[in-house]
Order: structure tokens, then sequence, then C-alpha cells
């Protein structure tokens, strides 16, 4: 039978039965023998609903990332697999099904001490999954930090006119251009001339690491990321012209930003920032809500709102101040 070491450190030995495979998922590296009975044990399940008498987390968390690799992203399993590899070692040698609401709590309240919110947030969104999964009379209760709020830097722009002419013809000049036209950094990178019609870049992929830290191509994020997107004839035709949009490591286009904006003296801020100076833009040129979602690919206005909302509350601002003054004018004047 074989025996597979899976990336998160832990082993996997499989079996189809009756059409069905099914898995076990080891913390150690079992013996051939240790791997039958265990196999054996497992389809001795099929005719009855027993549970494994012991499981670690990390036994259970490891067949849980094994049970959504087909439909999840290769990044999320990779911050799936990272987040394994940074739990407390007590933690994840815990029985799976002797694990209690308190002891999630106090794991929560230790990490709460060194972490950002989100990263505790994340943390316990992947816990809470794996515990549904495999401990589901398990009801938890836990409090979490508080979130803290994320103001951004938005680019100006005068911002983005400096970039842009101090990256004028070099590589990085055509990647920070469809940036402003809402690409995400990663649809960018997959993008080819034949996903470019006249003006019109047809975006239906993306170029994103996995677990190994290898750059894959997939599907977009949502369904909603999969769109069409006019961009300026020149920027299209430069394209044609030499032939790629662009060639090197995505992280270099943001290292090659941030060497930029140093030399110009301004705020450091990354590549997927210029998303933000995009829905910024089109809500202050009064472009309905819906367009700006479907040219930024974002599945929900809550979610678009949620991060670019700084100048929907400008305007918000601006209407309080002259709803106010109309209201002066009819009681003093």
């Amino acid at each position: 039978m074989k025996i597979e070491k899976l990336p998160s450190g832990s082993y996997r030995i499989r079996k189809m039965y009756k059409g069905q495979t099914y898995t076990v998922i080891f913390d150690y590296k079992p013996t051939q023998k240790e791997a039958m009975q265990a196999m054996a044990a497992e389809l001795d399940k099929v005719k009855g609903d027993g549970k494994p008498a012991h499981m670690t987390f990390q036994a259970a968390a490891s067949q849980y990332i094994e049970s959504k690799r087909n439909v999840l992203s290769p990044s999320t399993i990779r911050g799936y697999v990272t987040i394994i590899n940074q739990l407390p070692k007590n933690f994840m040698a815990c029985n799976v099904h002797d694990i209690t609401a308190m002891d999630v709590q106090k794991f929560i309240n230790s990490i709460s001490k060194k972490c950002s919110p989100k990263t505790v947030r994340n943390y316990h969104s992947f816990i809470s999954a794996v515990l549904g999964a495999f401990h589901p009379n398990l009801k938890l209760d836990t409090t979490l930090p508080q979130k803290t709020k994320d103001e951004p830097y938005i680019p100006s722009d005068e911002d983005i006119r400096r970039i842009l002419s101090h990256s004028r013809d070099t590589q990085y000049e055509i990647p920070i251009i469809l940036a402003c036209y809402g690409m995400r950094r990663s649809e960018i990178c997959a993008l080819s001339p034949g996903d470019i019609e006249g003006d019109v870049v047809h975006i239906n992929k993306a170029l994103v690491q996995d677990e190994k830290k290898e750059w894959v191509m997939k599907t977009t994020k949502t369904t909603a990321s999969t769109r069409d997107v006019v961009i300026p004839m020149e920027t299209a035709d430069k394209i044609r012209r030499q032939g790629y949009v662009y060639h090197g490591s995505p992280g270099r286009i943001t290292a090659f930003l941030h060497s930029a904006q140093d030399k110009l003296g301004m705020p450091r801020f990354s590549l997927h920032k210029l998303r933000h100076y995009f829905a910024s833009k089109m809500s202050a040129l009064n472009i309905p809500d819906a367009d700006i979602m479907k040219m930024g690919g974002w599945e929900t206005d809550h979610i678009m709102k949620s991060v670019y909302r700084h100048s929907t509350m400008d305007r918000e601002e601006d209407a309080k101040r002259k709803a106010a003054e109309k209201l002066r004018n009819s009681i003093f004047i």
C-alpha cells in the first residue's frame, strides 16, 4: 500500500472500494502493517457510523484539507497548510474529539497577544471548520479580538502620474497601467496577447502560488472576476507589438513599485492599492456601483464598499454639509 507524504508533514494512504475513495491520514509515517490495519478499520466503518477512537487535530486538519483540495484555490490550500505548520505542537497532538470550547478559547487568547485580529480570525475560522467536520457536537462560542479599521492609503492622481512616468518603457509599465484599470496582480501575470481583442481584455484566469510556493495557473478568484475590461488602445497595441504582457516573477512588480516610491519620495503602497485608486476614481466620477463591481470583478458591493469607501464617504460628507446649509438658510434667512 502506497504511503504518501503531504506538504503539511502528515502521511496519507488511500484505497478505492466500491467506487468510493477512502483516505486515512497519519501525523507520523506508518509502517506498511499499520497502514493496512488502519485502512481495514476505515473500511469496517462503511457498515456502521463508528468514529475513530483517536485522531489528532493535525491528522483531522490534513484530512479536511484533502477533502477540499479539488474545490478550493491553490492559494487557499497554501494558507491552510501555513496555519497547520504554525499551530502549537501540543494543540496539534490533541485528540480532535477531546478538544473543548475552552481549549479553543485559550488558544485564541494566547495568539491574540502576538497576532493581528485578522490573523487570529483566520486561525479560528480554520480550526472551527476542522472541528465542525470531525467534532460536530462541539459548539464554539469563542470571543475574538475586536476588528481593527483598515485605512489604506489610496494613491492620488499625482502619485499615479509620477509612478507611470518613472516606469515608462520598462517591463513594469504595462502591469501598473492594468492595475489602474482594476486588475489584480494574479490576473495581470496570467494574461497573454491572445486574451486581448482590440482594446478589450478578457480576464478568465489567474497566476497564484500553491502550497509548495510554486506558481500555477488557475481560474479567476470568483465567477464575478471573469470579466472584460476596456483599456487604452495604445496599451493594447504595445502588448501586441512586444508579444507579451509581463515576463518575470509577480513579486518583482511590487519590488519595482516600492523602489520607485522610495526614489520619488512618496508613501509606499502595493500594486493592489491601485485597485483602491480605480474604485475610488470610478466612484468620484459617479459611475454606478453596479458598473464598478463588474469592471473590478467584485462579487458584492459590500466587499467593494468595505474596502474602497473613501470617495463615497467624501461625497456623503459633502451632501450632509449642503443639506445642513439648506436647513440653515430656511431657518435663519
